[in-house]
C-alpha cells in the first residue's frame, strides 16, 4: 500500500507500536512499519524519535557486541504510554468515523 501521500501518525506512536511484540534493531523497525502502514521512515526520524524516546524513558536500547544491530526495547513506561496512547486513537477513530458520514447528503440527477 504505497501512497505518495503524507502519513498522519506520529513517528513515536508507529516506534511504539512496531515495539510492542519484541525488541528489534533500527532496521527492522523501519521495515517493519513500512509493512504496517506503506510508509517508509527515514533513518534520520526514526533516531530522533528514539532519542526524544529514550531520554522519556519510554525505550532501552540493549548493548551487543554488533554496535551496528542494537535491539531497542520498549520499557514499562512505554507500554503504558502506548496504551495510553491507543486508547486516545481509538476515541478519534470512532468520532472521526461517526462525524465524516455525510450528512442530509442527496444524490444529484443525471
Amino acid at each position: 500500500m504505497k501512497s505518495d501521500t503524507a502519513l498522519l501518525v506520529e513517528p513515536v506512536l508507529l516506534i511504539l507500536v512496531s515495539l510492542a511484540d519484541e525488541p528489534k534493531h533500527g532496521y527492522s523497525i523501519m521495515q517493519d512499519i513500512e509493512g504496517l502502514t506503506g510508509w517508509t521512515m527515514r533513518a534520520g526520524t526514526l533516531y530522533g524519535a528514539l532519542s526524544r524516546m529514550d531520554s522519556l524513558g519510554w525505550i532501552e536500547e540493549s548493548k551487543t557486541d554488533d554496535y551496528r544491530r542494537r535491539p531497542y526495547s520498549l520499557t514499562l513506561a512505554g507500554h503504558t504510554e502506548l496504551a495510553r496512547q491507543l486508547s486516545v486513537l481509538s476515541n478519534l477513530t470512532r468520532a472521526g468515523l461517526k462525524r465524516a458520514k455525510p450528512h442530509g447528503v442527496t444524490k444529484r440527477r443525471a
